[in-house]
């Protein structure tokens, strides 16, 4: 694994829950910086999680490790968005029946 070139500038994060899934938890960032999706394990939680509360964590730039692509990422990616595609369209095909 590559090292990192850049010194570590840690920068406190903050954002609001809008969406939770049984898997899954959607954060808009404040600021206007974006949206993550991330699984529940992967958060610290004291208290039963809801939509509209604030969460904080503290987060690094992040740093391209090289040029390659990893072709086991982007074959699972492109096999989720046939497979997406394919039920989307199931339920087209189903609601003209």
């Amino acid at each position: 694994m590559k090292e990192l070139q850049y010194g570590d500038k840690i920068i406190r994060m903050e954002g609001v829950i809008v969406d939770i899934d049984d898997c899954s938890i959607s954060v808009d960032l404040k600021g206007r910086l974006g949206f993550f999706k991330a699984p529940k394990r992967m958060f610290i939680c004291d208290y039963p999680l809801k939509v509209g509360q604030e969460l904080g964590w503290n987060m690094s730039f992040p740093e391209q490790l090289g040029p390659e692509v990893n072709e086991k990422y982007v074959s699972n990616i492109e096999k989720e968005r046939r497979k997406q595609e394919e039920m989307r369209q199931q339920r087209i095909d189903n609601k003209e029946v």
